[in-house]
């Protein structure tokens, strides 16, 4: 990055700008090669503001939240990161209706809602990540999803400018959106959720909360469900009848826990994570003719 572009962003953002930040510092991996530039805005001014000046100086950019459904290549990736957590970390009711920014935790504001007394989104307690990455791909468990409970979300679009898209715009499908594969930044959404007893609604995430601990590798470094399920079957349960789980490559491994995570048992390299990939596909592939699709989104370049 050039210097008096650097300097520049500097003074025009009021948070924290870092030259070539490694990202395994930011996704639940821990791994990633190095964003050019890493930016933390304190608010979400701050982040319209880095949105415009990448846009104003021709700087490629991307969004990230807590970086949990993401892996980043060994080559890192070019020009912007730009975080959201922070920035866009923030959450209000009135009613029934709740409006949270697209950087708060979702497990977060599951727990505070439910103090409310309001259900709808329970299923968000055991997902890890942050509300835009939930809205990104459709977010769910459980049998909820966010489709049920959003009303609308605002984002800047491909040209930087504000706009509010309703429920019908979202093109909510199993673990996609409208909102996918454009350059566009998700900013806050509103959702209607109903009232509930609170304690009856606590039972019920402490419920999604066991099922989790039963059921997948808590504790370790790991993104999620790397597959999602093909029509009509659930990618675990192809990946265990085919032997996948103790697969290793390096320092990635499937657990035994649940055959549809890959987990970095803390010398992992992204190319590692990439192999084992690959190879669970094939292994789906040979064994029962299905392609599986990812659910993880893989940025940034190969070190290669």
């Amino acid at each position: 990055m050039a210097a008096p572009v650097l300097a520049a962003a500097r003074k025009m953002i009021r948070g924290e700008v870092l030259v070539a930040e490694p990202m395994s510092r930011h996704t639940s991996w821990r791994v990633g090669g190095p964003a050019d530039l890493f930016v933390n805005p304190v608010d979400r001014a701050d982040l319209e503001q880095a949105v415009a000046f990448a846009r104003r100086h021709g700087i490629p950019y991307t969004v990230l939240g807590h970086g949990t459904n993401v892996l980043v290549r060994d080559g890192g990736v070019r020009g912007m990161v730009i975080a959201s957590g922070r920035a866009l970390d923030y959450w209000s009711v009135e009613g029934t209706r709740v409006r949270a920014g697209a950087g708060v935790s979702l497990p977060t504001l599951a727990r505070r809602i439910a103090r409310h007394g309001l259900t709808g989104l329970e299923f968000g307690v055991g997902i890890p990540g942050t509300l835009g990455g939930a809205l990104m791909m459709n977010a769910g468990a459980g049998g909820g999803d966010m489709s049920r409970v959003v009303r609308w979300v605002d984002i800047l679009d491909e040209a930087g400018e504000p706009r509010r898209l309703g429920l019908e715009d979202l093109g909510f499908g199993y673990r996609r959106s409208r909102l996918q594969g454009r350059r566009l930044v998700i900013l806050e959404a509103e959702m209607q959720l109903e009232p509930d007893d609170p304690a009856a609604i606590q039972a019920r995430m402490q419920q999604h909360l066991d099922y989790r601990a039963r059921t997948q590798p808590i504790g370790t470094a790991n993104a999620g469900s790397v597959f999602k399920n093909p029509p009509g079957d659930f990618a675990g349960r192809l990946l265990e009848l085919a032997g996948a789980k103790g697969m290793r490559v390096g320092g990635a491994r499937v657990p035994a826990e649940h055959a549809n995570f890959i987990v970095n048992d803390g010398s992992a390299t992204p190319a590692d994570i990439l192999t084992v990939i690959e190879r669970l596909r094939r292994l789906v592939r040979h064994h029962h003719g299905v392609d599986l699709e990812l659910e993880v989104e893989i940025l940034g370049e190969d070190g290669r």
